[in-house]
């Protein structure tokens, strides 16, 4: 029955991480009140709300020294911490360790990528938005103080409800924690501070792939209400204006294109069956287990394929034809197949190719 309330636990709580749309400002305002208290801190003077993380620095930096000394270690590292050694306590070592493995274990990993695409998009913006282009020592320590001040006022963040991973291993055993659950169900980031909190939006869109990367084809992979995105192919971060060129591209294009990384992009995209095709590519080697293919990437690592050809046919009794990756020093059709199984050459001796 506990794994099964666990499954559930975990469950709600990827849903939380993944949450897009309005916040509940009623509910979060409740629950920054309720931290404070609990805290035995004063409640703040004033709650503002930003529409991103993005926004909410620049809201804390105007505020200045009004809104007082940062909170965070008062309202969530100390009672994180309290509670994580009272349930510690009473599970015992093992305990412990079972329920993080069924809880926060699983979605600790893709909600800590998230927030750290999130810090890293906001450190991009912001010196872009300083101006700050120019390789001068002048500009290179104007680019270090922004840089500087952005991380200082990220580590001054609440996660709300990327948060989830850890409050997940909480749910149902922490009164104490309540208020900062209210807080991640309702909203996003926010900022404590001694007179004032900041509060951001969640996202209005979200997309990842199978493996929970941000990634979208055909627009943002994350946005904000004020228009605070990020663009992403299967976790790579790419410009805006580079999605929107990949349903054009052809061969010449991508040979062209001098970022390695957004080059491997492209390919993915465009197909690499039919780059081959379209790219006037010649075979460098054939055999029975199918036909080398070698691609020249300049600044980058060959792109190694093996053309296999499916045993089995299809109900039409076509076969059909596979592409296999397989690394640049791959010197055979069959010893890029082998690699595939995870063997070397010699010992690939398949009964039955299928």
């Amino acid at each position: 029955m506990q794994q099964v309330e666990d499954i559930d636990t975990t469950g709600k709580w990827r849903a939380v991480a993944a949450a897009t749309g309005p916040a509940d400002r009623a509910a979060a305002e409740e629950g920054v009140r309720r931290v404070y208290r609990d805290a035995g801190l004063p409640e703040p003077e004033r709650i503002l709300w930003a529409g991103s993380p993005l926004e909410a620095i620049g809201i804390v930096r105007a505020l200045g020294d009004e809104k007082g000394p940062s909170t965070r270690d008062r309202v969530r590292t100390k009672p994180w911490a309290d509670e994580r050694r009272r349930v510690h306590d009473a599970l015992g070592p093992g305990g412990w360790t079972e329920l993080w493995s069924d809880t926060g274990a699983r979605l600790w990993d893709t909600t800590r990528a998230l927030a750290d695409r999130i810090r890293a998009g906001i450190l991009e913006r912001l010196t872009e938005a300083a101006g700050i282009d120019e390789t001068s020592d002048d500009a290179l320590d104007a680019r270090l103080a922004v840089a500087t001040e952005t991380r200082q006022l990220l580590l001054d963040a609440v996660l709300g409800q990327h948060d989830a991973a850890w409050l997940a291993a909480f749910d149902g055993r922490s009164e104490r924690l309540e208020g900062l659950v209210r807080i991640a169900t309702a909203a996003g980031w926010w900022w404590p501070y001694e007179k004032a909190v900041v509060i951001c939006e969640r996202p209005t869109e979200l997309h990842r792939d199978e493996a929970g990367r941000l990634d979208h084809g055909s627009g943002p992979a994350l946005s904000f209400p004020d228009g605070f995105a990020l663009h992403a192919w299967r976790g790579m971060p790419v410009p805006a204006g580079f999605l929107a060129e990949l349903p054009s591209l052809d061969p010449a294009r991508i040979r062209e294109e001098e970022n390695a990384e957004l080059r491997r992009v492209m390919l993915e995209f465009y197909g690499y069956d039919r780059y081959l095709a379209e790219s006037g590519a010649r075979p460098v080697h054939r055999d029975e287990a199918g036909i080398l293919w070698r691609i020249p990437m300049n600044g980058d690592e060959d792109v190694v394929m093996v053309e296999v050809v499916n045993s089995t046919p299809e109900p039409d009794g076509t076969y059909r034809t596979y592409w296999l990756r397989v690394p640049p020093s791959t010197g055979t059709a069959k010893e890029g197949v082998a690699w595939t199984f995870g063997l070397d050459e010699k010992e690939y001796e398949p009964l039955r190719q299928t």
